[in-house]
């Protein structure tokens, strides 16, 4: 982080806030479906994701896209140590 950065700590993520994630676009030909998800999950808390995860399944977005190694979010997510809460938010809406 740069010097004239601050940290921010307990940031409070309105609804709209989350909501701006489906928004998020990949400029590398990723699947924006996954971009979204990896975008939300490496920004957010795991009650916003959660809450994330919910618009975005509500918004009839693909729980299973892939990144360009063909593997889904949960997948890469399932992977990482502090990964495990996230992984099953993405199992409890449906991912596989």
């Amino acid at each position: 982080m740069r010097k004239d950065k601050v940290k921010v700590i307990d940031e409070v993520w309105t609804e709209e806030h989350v909501k701006s994630y489906l928004n998020v676009k990949s400029y590398d030909g990723t699947a924006e479906d996954y971009h979204m998800l990896i975008k939300a999950y490496q920004s957010m808390k795991a009650d916003d994701f959660e809450l994330f995860v919910e618009f975005f399944c509500e918004d009839g977005r693909d729980l299973n896209a892939c990144g360009k190694d063909g593997r889904t979010a949960l997948e890469v997510i399932s992977t990482h140590r502090h990964g495990v809460e996230y992984a099953d938010i993405l199992k409890d809406a449906g991912a596989s």
